[in-house]
């Protein structure tokens, strides 16, 4: 076996065979008359950095790919909601007529059904009420499906015999949610508003649902926020939507039910919101921009003036509102009362005690407005 030795060359680094004159490279490199182009060895330790920079580089590259791919993920997630939402919102501002349906010699009426004040995460103490009240969570989620429940059996069993119903008014009134708008609300809530909205929302959902699933009607839903639920210190009335948290979960509730023939929502701009049932004009609101301060008489003087003044624009032969947590009615307006019931707002409003309950009243074709129900929570 032919052993090999080092190239002579001077700076040579190759190995040639023993009794060679120098290695293939140099012979052919020689008669080219080419110099000799050195070899420098890199140090071990600058080729472990080289090769730790490599795969950083490579695992950074790896890493941005997943950064866009989810990027653009989310981006098409997006735009698809948001064709979505586009398409709802158009005609948020349309008028709703409610016409009758049975001939004129029949009777025929549409039950409203009035849901405002749940306060769902608020937490009041029997210390708080004066040992009157409690309130929590777990209270919120019976008392919410206690109104629908006996909302619906109300409608069927008590009116539905006597008199033809095709239609409901179902009107969200607002402050479902406490949120923090005070510093000393955030003591007093079980959860932040995020969770807060998630949990009634899906109460809601469960109850309209409910709702269908068990009567033959259609559903008018009149959606209006409240004051709790903003997202500003101060409540903005001309841009009030844009800054309720109570606004984005009533779009998503239209949303939820967009494939639901039997079922209209209305969402609209501006403070009230106009229903018009056979011949007469409903004005929904939440109650917060009437003038009430306290004071001898209660909220019906304060409310009579607003309601005059309202007129002079636009006329109404009934206002629903809710707000005071308080249950009045008369010929002219129907307050609606509270979900979550006497607590620290009403000793501090030194509002009258009133139990848990909500308001359920009826537009008959020829009577016009007639009797309301209480329906206790």
């Amino acid at each position: 076996m032919t052993s090999k030795m080092k190239c002579p060359e001077p700076g040579c680094q190759n190995f040639c065979y023993v009794g060679s004159q120098r290695c293939i490279e140099c012979s052919v490199r020689l008669r080219r008359r080419e110099p000799l182009k050195l070899q420098v060895e890199t140090p071990p330790e600058v080729v472990i950095e080289q090769r730790i920079q490599e795969s950083r580089s490579e695992a950074e590259l790896s890493r941005t790919k997943k950064l866009l791919d989810a990027a653009l993920k989310q981006i098409e997630h997006l735009q698809s909601e948001r064709a979505v939402f586009l398409q709802l919102e158009q005609g948020l501002n349309s008028s709703v007529t409610i016409e009758p349906k049975e001939p004129s010699h029949t009777s025929e009426a549409v039950p409203v059904l009035v849901a405002s004040d749940w306060h769902s995460e608020e937490l009041v103490t029997l210390a708080q009420s004066n040992g009157l009240n409690e309130f929590n969570l777990e209270i919120a989620e019976k008392r919410i499906r206690r109104f629908f429940q006996s909302g619906l059996n109300l409608i069927k069993n008590h009116l539905n015999p006597g008199v033809a119903i095709h239609q409901v008014v179902l009107a969200l009134l607002g402050d479902f949610i406490t949120n923090d708008i005070h510093e000393e609300l955030v003591e007093n809530v079980a959860l932040g508003p995020t969770a807060a909205l998630i949990f009634v929302q899906n109460l809601i959902v469960a109850g309209i649902q409910f709702l269908l699933d068990n009567s033959p009607y259609k559903y008018t839903v009149v959606c209006r926020v409240g004051n709790h639920s903003r997202t500003t210190k101060k409540t903005h009335f001309s841009q009030e939507n844009d800054h309720s948290l109570e606004h984005l979960m009533y779009v998503f509730l239209k949303a939820h039910f967009r494939n639901e023939s039997r079922i209209e929502f209305v969402i609209q701009e501006g403070y009230h919101i106009f229903v018009d049932v056979f011949d007469k004009t409903l004005r929904f609101h939440h109650g917060h921009a009437i003038n009430y301060q306290g004071g001898i008489g209660g909220i019906t003087i304060p409310v009579i003036k607003a309601i005059a003044a309202w007129d002079k624009a636009v006329p109404a032969d009934l206002d629903v509102f809710g707000h005071f947590h308080q249950t009045l009615s008369n010929n002219k307006f129907k307050a609606n009362g509270s979900l979550i019931g006497y607590g620290a707002y009403g000793v501090r409003v030194k509002g009258e005690y009133e139990p848990p309950k909500q308001t359920l009243f009826l537009v008959d074709k020829k009577s016009g407005i007639t009797a309301d129900w209480p329906i206790y929570v």
